[in-house]
């Protein structure tokens, strides 16, 4: 098990780093990424945080803590340069807070964070076509989520993966402990939006993947 957009008390989660490891490894999770939610203003508090967590973590548990990002209701025109900016300061895993039909996301938002080059867009409600082409020819991650709400839109988001080529990734969008996915359960969330059992298997690959190809830190 792998989970990319995870959310921890440095935003509106409840637990700990720490805590918020454990309680993965004890679910078998290969690796996290913790993603909290930041703009200008606190994104340089958070990712250096973070990176110490997984200094001081990583050599002691068997699941593999990666520091990121989540940009939220960030205006368009800012996504490109705090892209940049997370980069700039360590985090490994940059999200960006999808067009979601249950929040009131900027428009243009899905287009600013694969044009960023974000590595995830996360629930991005109904994706046009077009974006996700774009987000196949960059490489960017679109969002299966398990998240209330934000689900709603998974059998969209995953019709246009499907015909665009465009990669799909499984994340629990977790922020209090009853979130995290079972191995079970993330299965059901792909099967939900209309996967098979191959295409949940190239998830599976291209997320392995993408964590196998970061720089271990610790």
């Amino acid at each position: 098990m792998i989970d990319l957009h995870t959310h921890t008390f440095f935003s509106d989660g409840a637990l700990v780093p720490a805590e918020h490891l454990r309680r993965v490894e004890v679910l078998g999770y290969k690796a996290v990424a913790i993603t909290d939610h930041a703009d200008s203003s606190n994104m340089d508090f958070i990712i250096p945080r973070m990176i110490q967590a997984a200094k001081d973590l990583n050599p002691l548990f068997k699941t593999r803590l990666l520091p990121g990002i989540e940009l939220t209701h960030v205006p368009p025109a800012l996504i490109g340069p705090l892209a940049r900016k997370a980069r700039e300061l360590g985090a490994q895993v940059v999200v960006v807070h999808g067009e979601t039909i249950v929040e009131p996301v900027a428009p243009g938002t899905n287009l600013a964070a694969i044009e960023a080059g974000a590595d995830i867009l996360s629930h991005p409600g109904f994706i046009s076509e077009a974006e996700a082409l774009l987000a196949a020819q960059k490489g960017v991650f679109l969002e299966l989520s398990g998240r209330k709400g934000h689900s709603l839109t998974n059998g969209h988001v995953a019709k246009m993966a499907r015909k665009t080529g465009a990669r799909l990734v499984v994340n629990a969008d977790a922020h209090d402990p009853g979130d995290f996915l079972t191995a079970d359960m993330a299965r059901m969330v792909a099967f939900g939006a209309g996967l098979n059992g191959e295409e949940y298997l190239q998830i599976q690959i291209n997320t392995n993947a993408f964590v196998d190809g970061l720089p271990l830190i610790r």
